[in-house]
């Protein structure tokens, strides 16, 4: 019997791989995208529309802007790249279960053609026989 890849990859997931992999998978997408893109948005408009008196980040610096963004690239990036590695040994896994199961279906697929064989000559001996 073949088991479920998925649930045998989950199994061996550490909390920590399952974190790296719950980032990976939400970076990885428009909404977070658009997040990190309307704040930087807001970020700099407000710093340089707003009154003087209410700007906390001045232009055309922007000096706690890009030191929060880098803090959050540094973080992400390490958190990213382990979750890729968990998913390509995923899908190596996937790969290596796909291949067993093939070899098994052609394992099989040359039993049923062997007799298919087998009893394409018996019908052919049968009906030599019954045309004699």
């Amino acid at each position: 019997m073949v088991e479920n890849v998925n649930i045998v990859h989950k199994r061996k997931l550490s909390t920590m791989d399952q974190v790296a992999l719950f980032i990976t998978n939400k970076v990885g997408t428009m909404g977070f995208f658009l997040i990190i893109f309307f704040w930087t948005v807001l970020w700099l408009g407000w710093n340089i529309a707003a009154p003087q008196n209410l700007k906390f980040d001045p232009y055309p610096a922007f000096v706690l802007w890009l030191f929060i963004s880098n803090l959050i690239q540094i973080h992400l990036m390490p958190l990213i790249m382990v979750g890729q590695n968990l998913q390509g040994k995923h899908a190596e896994l996937r790969s290596e279960y796909d291949y067993q199961t093939d070899k098994k279906a052609e394992k099989q697929i040359e039993e049923i053609r062997a007799l298919l064989e087998e009893q394409n000559k018996l019908l052919h001996a049968l009906s030599k026989q019954i045309l004699k």
